[in-house]
């Protein structure tokens, strides 16, 4: 039957709205160029209608008239077209937020699923009791460095003021008194005699006497 009649054409595809828009605006801005070429030309039959008279004028007149009619009908055109160009903009701006709307929709079930495979990993009740294994441990840290960082034989009567007021009476005392006075442990030593200094001449004297004589 191909072969006899002939095989029939392809259909072409449907345009899409996005398509459908453009062609539509290529058409609003052909008439709105239509548009402004009338414009120019009633402009200068203005210009003529104010020089002339009589016969003359009425036809410059009756050809206005006919250019506006005219400019009319093309800005009927244009704003039917603009609305259909509006319309169809409407209607491709919901189709493209209704496929964006099927992928957020399939991602986030995608989403939900790689969470509930992960869920089943993981055990509540075992975080929770890693959480109190790791409250312990750290309580127990600290409860080791405060022992570690403990004096020892700080006396009971020591108290801070007493500190900051020793500090005050270091900070008024001169320098220079503070080292002449020495440490005053060394006060309570009992006065020790100086040792004799023997001299060279005394040596040498010494030296000089007879091992026989006493």
């Amino acid at each position: 039957m191909n072969r006899l009649f002939g095989a029939g054409k392809p259909k072409e595809p449907a345009p899409t709205l996005d398509e459908a828009c453009k062609t539509v605006d290529a058409r609003v801005a052909v008439i709105d160029q239509k548009i402004v070429a009338l414009d120019k030309e009633l402009i200068v039959l203005k210009e003529k209608i104010s020089k002339t008279r009589g016969s003359v004028q009425h036809t410059h007149k009756q050809r206005a008239l006919r250019i506006l009619r005219q400019k009319k009908m093309y800005e009927q055109q244009k704003d039917q077209l603009a609305a259909q160009s509006f319309n169809m903009d409407q209607a491709n701006f919901a189709t493209q937020s209704l496929k964006e709307t099927v992928v957020t929709v399939n991602t986030m079930k995608e989403g939900a699923k790689v969470m509930r495979q992960q869920m089943k990993q993981i055990n509540v009740d075992n975080v929770e009791d890693m959480q109190d294994e790791l409250e312990d441990l750290m309580q127990d840290n600290n409860d080791i460095q405060e022992a570690l960082g403990r004096s020892y034989a700080v006396p009971d009567d020591l108290d801070e003021e007493s500190l900051e007021a020793e500090l005050e009476d270091l900070e008024a005392t001169d320098l220079g008194e503070l080292e002449s006075a020495g440490p005053s442990y060394l006060d309570a030593l009992p006065n020790v005699p100086e040792p004799a200094v023997i001299t060279e001449a005394a040596t040498t004297q010494k030296e000089a006497v007879p091992m026989g004589t006493h």
